[in-house]
């Protein structure tokens, strides 16, 4: 399978997000095969929670390289991914990643399920 070379990037990955997921990648030691799952799932409170985490690429994924790192979206999810932001917070009552969805109709007070 290819990379997707677009214009524009489907999702935007902040300065810190990246930071944060180099250094998920080392140590953790992920294997070179593996790219950043980034997608959708049913369930949470506000009926899709995102997926966010290193996998093998599968049949149905498209790739990108965004900010120098693989990333994997399934094309099914593309629809409710385009146009987001994945930031990463570490402040003294927030840590963790934040994911700014303009597609979201809705979204929990958690900030990691939504609704379309």
């Amino acid at each position: 399978m290819s990379t997707v070379k677009t214009a524009i990037d489907p999702i935007t990955l902040t300065a810190g997000a990246v930071k944060q997921l180099h250094r998920i990648r080392q140590r953790q030691n992920v294997p070179a095969d593996h790219g950043l799952r980034v997608g959708v799932k049913g369930g949470g409170c506000s009926g899709f929670s995102y997926v966010l985490g290193f996998d093998v690429q599968k049949d149905k994924d498209e790739e990108f390289e965004i900010e120098g790192l693989r990333v994997f979206i399934q094309k099914a999810h593309a629809i409710y991914l385009l146009g987001m932001e994945i930031d990463w917070l570490d402040g003294l009552n927030n840590r963790g990643f934040t994911f700014n969805n303009p597609n979201a109709k809705e979204s929990c007070g958690c900030g990691t399920s939504f609704s379309a």
